[in-house]
C-alpha cells in the first residue's frame, strides 16, 4: 500500500487533548504513541505475563483485543433487549385476542377430548391403542419364540449357543486335565515330604548319635587331662585344658598344653596332648599331631587314642602316639609318654640348658624301649587273661624300668637346670 492510499483510509485524528499520548485507528490497525494507562490490575497482569516469558507488547495487544470484544458484546446485548421489548409490545394485543377465542371454544374442546380419550368409553383412543399394543406384542413374542427356537441359520443365537456348549465342554476337559495334574503334583509333593521327614529323622538320629559321641569323647578327654594334670604337678609343670580355645593358627587341636617348669619359673618348653575317643587313620593322626604343634606353639605333640590295637609310637622326633583304655586310661602309659615328650622338648634346647646330650639321648631311648614293652605287655594282658599274673609281673618290672629311666632323665634335666642358673 502506497503512502497516498494509506492517507485515503479513514483515520482517527491525533488525540493530544491529554498531552500524554496519541491513539490512531488506521483501517484495521491501532497506533498508540506515548500513552500511559493508570490501572493497577492491568500493570500487574503485564508483569505476571512478562515473568512467564511473554512480551509486554503481546500482553497489551491481547488485553485491547479482549476489551474491544467485550464492548461489542455489550452493544449487541442492548440491541437484543430493545428488540425483545418491541416484540412483547406488538404481541400483547394478539395474545389478548387469542385468549378470548380459546375461552369461547374451551367447552367444545373439552367435550371432544373427553369423548375421544375417556378410558372408560368403548372405542376411545386409549382403548384402541391398548388393543393395538396387545396384538403387536403378542405377535412379536410369537415371532421371537419361533426365531430363537429355530436350529438353522434363522436363529441369530444359534452360533452363540453352539459356542457356549463348546466352551463349556472345553472347560470341563481342561478341568479334568488340571485335576489330574494336581493329583500328580500332590502325590509327588507327598512323596517328597515323606522323604524329607525320613531324612530329617535320620539327621536327628545322627545328631543325637554325634552328641552322644561328643559327650563320650569329652569324658575321655577330661579323664586324660586329669591324669596329665597330676603327672605335670608332680614334676613342677603346669597343664592347661584349652580344648575350647583357638590357638595361634585359629585351630583347636591340642586339648591339653603342658608348660614345662612353669610351676616354679618361666616356661622352658610346651608339650601338646590331644586325646581322641577312637583310633584314627594315619593321615588323620598326622594332621592332628601337626595341628597340635602349630596351634599351640608346642615343641612336642602327643596323640592319646582310646584303642586296644597296636599303634606306631614316635615320628620325626617330635610326635608320639600312645593308646590307652577308654574307660580307665592307664597312668603308667601316659606317664611314660609324658616323660618322653618332656625330655624331647627340653633336648631341643640342650644348647641353652647345657644338657648332657649323650646321656639325655640314652635316657630317652631307654624310656622309648620301656614304653614299647609296656604297650606289648598291655596288649598281651588284654588278649590272654589266663596268664594275667605272669604278664602283670612282667608289666610291673617293665614299669619300674621305665620309671627308673625317666627318673634318670629327670635327674639329668635337673642337673642341667641347676648348672644353667
Amino acid at each position: 500500500m502506497s503512502p497516498m492510499e494509506a492517507s485515503e483510509k479513514p483515520q482517527l485524528p491525533l488525540d493530544h487533548a491529554a498531552g500524554e499520548g496519541a491513539v490512531r485507528a488506521i483501517d484495521d490497525r491501532l497506533v498508540i504513541e506515548r500513552l500511559e494507562v493508570h490501572d493497577a490490575g492491568a500493570a500487574r497482569v503485564v508483569r505476571e505475563q512478562a515473568a512467564k516469558k511473554r512480551a509486554p507488547a503481546e500482553t497489551v495487544t491481547r488485553a485491547i483485543e479482549i476489551g474491544s470484544r467485550l464492548i461489542e458484546s455489550e452493544g449487541t446485548a442492548a440491541n437484543v433487549d430493545y428488540v425483545r421489548a418491541e416484540l412483547e409490545r406488538q404481541m400483547r394485543p394478539l395474545a389478548e385476542q387469542l385468549g378470548g377465542v380459546v375461552e369461547e371454544a374451551q367447552e367444545e374442546i373439552a367435550e371432544r377430548l373427553a369423548g375421544n380419550f375417556d378410558s372408560e368409553r368403548s372405542g376411545s383412543v386409549q382403548q384402541q391403542i391398548r388393543e393395538m399394543l396387545i396384538t403387536a406384542m403378542e405377535h412379536q413374542r410369537n415371532q421371537l419364540a419361533k426365531q430363537f427356537s429355530a436350529q438353522d441359520g434363522a436363529n441369530p443365537l444359534a452360533d452363540f449357543k453352539e459356542g457356549v456348549v463348546r466352551a463349556v465342554q472345553r472347560s470341563e476337559e481342561l478341568q479334568q486335565v488340571a485335576h489330574a495334574e494336581d493329583r500328580k503334583r500332590i502325590e509327588a509333593l507327598t512323596a517328597e515330604l515323606t522323604a524329607l521327614k525320613e531324612r530329617l529323622g535320620a539327621k536327628q538320629e545322627l545328631e543325637a548319635e554325634q552328641s552322644r559321641g561328643t559327650a563320650k569323647g569329652r569324658d575321655f578327654e577330661e579323664r586324660v587331662h586329669a591324669l596329665l594334670d597330676e603327672i605335670a604337678g608332680a614334676r613342677g609343670d603346669v597343664a592347661h585344658h584349652v580344648g575350647d580355645q583357638a590357638g595361634e593358627t585359629r585351630g583347636k587341636k591340642g586339648d591339653t598344653v603342658v608348660e614345662i617348669g612353669a610351676a616354679a619359673g618361666p616356661c622352658l618348653a610346651k608339650v601338646a596332648f590331644d586325646p581322641k575317643d577312637s583310633q584314627l587313620t594315619r593321615p588323620k593322626a598326622w594332621d592332628v599331631l601337626n595341628g597340635s604343634l602349630d596351634d599351640r606353639g608346642a615343641a612336642y605333640a602327643v596323640l592319646v587314642v582310646a584303642s586296644e590295637e597296636n599303634v606306631p609310637v614316635e615320628y620325626e622326633g617330635n610326635k608320639l602316639i600312645v593308646a590307652v583304655d577308654r574307660e580307665d586310661p592307664e597312668r603308667n602309659l601316659l606317664e611314660a609318654a609324658y616323660g618322653i615328650a618332656r625330655a624331647r622338648a627340653l633336648a631341643a634346647r640342650q644348647d641353652e640348658l647345657a644338657l648332657d646330650a649323650p646321656a639325655m639321648k640314652e635316657a630317652i631311648d631307654e624310656a622309648r624301649r620301656a614304653l614299647e614293652s609296656l604297650k606289648t605287655a598291655r596288649q598281651a594282658l588284654t588278649g590272654v587273661r589266663k596268664n594275667a599274673d605272669s604278664i602283670e609281673s612282667t608289666l610291673a618290672t617293665m614299669e619300674e624300668g621305665a620309671k627308673a629311666a625317666l627318673a634318670r632323665a629327670d635327674s639329668l634335666i635337673a642337673d642341667a637346670l641347676e648348672s644353667a642358673t
